[in-house]
């Protein structure tokens, strides 16, 4: 694992904390040193150095010879999200559009091949999978994934195609490159995307791109429906102009956001 980085400035020792960070998950919250320095790839005594460190600044916990992650992981994805303002923005307007159509309704970022949620506001429905903020799913195989892949241009398009997915789902057939960026062209052109039944049996959901204020796609937000109960040309026709509202909304509040002052200059109280 040395040597990773290229930049002579990269600090492997923060690299390998990171790594046991994110070697924690849904099928392993809790794991002993040895499974950790296996899962990671560490040499016991490394792994034990940096799980005790992690432990000291309140990222784990360990109890009856095993270690978990703290509630306290989440102040670093949650930093990640106060500093966009997309959050604080977004919530209102998700929780709106969730009143107004019933579905849950959720928005996403690229991060590789994959999707990452970022914001959600669901209904309770029973479907096949298990979705929450930090939750990843290939981006080919999702109407989010596809409104954020279709705004990269075609080199890092197909650079981030090559990506390995690091979504924990299992192997599936990969759609054909070509006919894949037929329909990306397709979504740019239109402003949305959809996936039928494509993450999973039963799913099916529509997206819209949110831009910032330069006006790039930055994320995207869905409304998601059981395949069962909402047709496609229900979810087209009734759904998707609410949808596209939304995320119009949502980019104009974003926009005024980051135009902000960054620093605010406190008044002279003795002048005058």
């Amino acid at each position: 694992m040395a040597g990773r980085g290229s930049d002579p400035d990269f600090v492997e020792a923060l690299a390998r904390g990171l790594d046991i960070l994110s070697c924690f998950g849904e099928r392993r919250p809790r794991m002993t040193l040895t499974e950790v320095a296996a899962a990671t790839g560490l040499a016991r005594p490394t792994a034990r150095r940096l799980l005790l460190t992690l432990r000291e600044l309140g990222y784990v916990r360990a109890d009856d010879g095993a270690f978990a992650l703290t509630p306290q992981v989440l102040r670093l994805g949650m930093s990640y999200v106060g500093a966009l303002g997309l959050w604080h923005i977004a919530r209102p307007h998700l929780e709106d559009l969730v009143g107004r159509t019933g579905e849950s309704s959720s928005m996403s970022q690229l991060d590789g091949s994959d999707i990452v949620y970022v914001a959600r506001v669901s209904v309770p429905k029973i479907i096949t999978l298990r979705v929450e903020i930090g939750t990843r799913f290939p981006a080919a195989r999702t109407s989010q994934g596809k409104v954020l892949l279709a705004a990269l241009p075609p080199d890092a398009l197909r650079e981030t195609l090559s990506l390995p997915s690091r979504a924990g789902l299992p192997p599936f057939l990969p759609r054909d490159p070509a006919e894949l960026e037929e329909e990306l062209l397709t979504v740019r052109a239109r402003g949305w995307a959809l996936a039928d039944e494509e993450l999973a049996p039963g799913i099916r959901s529509i997206a819209a791109p949110v831009r910032d204020g330069a006006g790039q796609v930055r994320a995207a937000m869905n409304v998601t429906v059981h395949a069962a109960e909402t047709s496609v040309d229900a979810l087209v026709g009734e759904h998707l102009p609410r949808l596209l509202r939304t995320a119009g909304e949502i980019s104009a509040e974003w926009a005024l956001w980051q135009s902000r002052p960054h620093a605010e200059v406190k008044a002279d109280r003795t002048a005058g």
